[in-house]
């Protein structure tokens, strides 16, 4: 017999014991107002327990940090218009990829990789904003990863301390998911930090607990857009074995630095299954503008 069923045969004994009335009468009565009561105690303790949960997995992005540094913030979207739009026709291609006909020759076509040749040719840049644009779909939900485990940077530019986060996962050392997942102040928008750096976090995204979890992350939330935010592809070996989970691609190219021979070698280490796009970052336009968009091709069309 359940705690449940217990309390109501107590009760329903002491007033079959103190009450001249039929135990049935009364039985249909008090039943439905200890069921409502328990139900009631049971939704306030998980309610309670949701809460709690997302007060740990919570950060509060610095949103006038991200509008000083040209970040499309929600509360200023109409401020950048250029960029705005910029990061717009972009995410329709992506979208249209992740959940439109292309998607179904694709192997997690809502999993995104950014990356680029070399360092610091803007990718977390591009990463952010991009998470951030798709955050504005009202239909649309966006998960920001911090993949770049030797140089994570999100975390930096949110204005957030450090967080545990992929790192500590793939070590078994957060055992769920939800456990570095982070809920934020942005509406529709959700991130994994890259956690603390270890001597073995390039050797983590290429395990078998990764390839897992990335798989997990693209078939728990169908229409969820996963935004990772990789390490360059020259240099880090375990970034193309990454590429292999990805659905989609995006290399950052800095107009006037990243030679054509880097960004040829670069693609190269991309296999051919997946949407590949190439993003001119920092282009010269006009004053105010500052990311271009350059290209997008599939599988082995070209991208120029």
């Amino acid at each position: 017999m359940s705690t449940i069923e217990q309390a109501l045969a107590k009760k329903l004994a002491s007033k079959n014991d103190s009450a001249n009335v039929p135990v049935e009468a009364e039985a249909t009565t008090d039943t439905t107002s200890n069921i409502q009561t328990t139900s009631t105690t049971i939704e306030q303790a998980s309610e309670q327990s949701g809460l709690n949960a997302n007060k740990n997995n919570y950060i509060e992005i610095n949103l006038k940090r991200l509008a000083d540094k040209d970040f499309i913030v929600p509360e200023k979207v109409a401020a950048n218009r250029i960029l705005k739009e910029e990061f717009r026709q972009i995410k329709r291609k992506l979208l249209n990829n992740a959940f439109g006909a292309v998607a179904k020759t694709l192997d997690h076509p809502n999993l995104i990789m950014i990356t680029s040749a070399r360092p610091n040719e803007g990718k977390t840049y591009i990463s952010i904003n991009l998470a951030l644009s798709i955050a504005l779909e009202q239909d649309k939900t966006v998960l920001l990863v911090d993949a770049d485990v030797l140089k994570p940077s999100m975390l930096k530019e949110f204005g957030v301390k450090s967080k545990p986060g992929l790192i500590e996962y793939l070590l078994g050392e957060k055992p769920n998911i939800s456990d570095i997942i982070y809920h934020t102040n942005i509406d529709n928008l959700k991130v994994i930090p890259a956690g603390t750096p270890h001597h073995l976090s390039n050797e983590l995204l290429a395990s078998e607990k990764m390839a897992t979890l990335a798989g997990e992350l693209s078939t728990r939330y169908p229409d969820r857009v996963v935004i990772f935010d990789t390490p360059p592809l020259l240099g880090v070996t375990e970034t193309p074995v990454l590429a292999r989970l990805m659905g989609q691609a995006l290399i950052a190219v800095e107009e006037n630095k990243t030679s054509l021979i880097d960004v040829n070698q670069a693609n190269s280490l991309l296999h051919e299954d997946l949407a590949k796009g190439l993003i001119l970052n920092k282009a010269i336009h006009s004053q105010k503008e500052i990311y271009g968009y350059y290209g997008y091709g599939y599988g082995k069309q070209s991208t120029d």
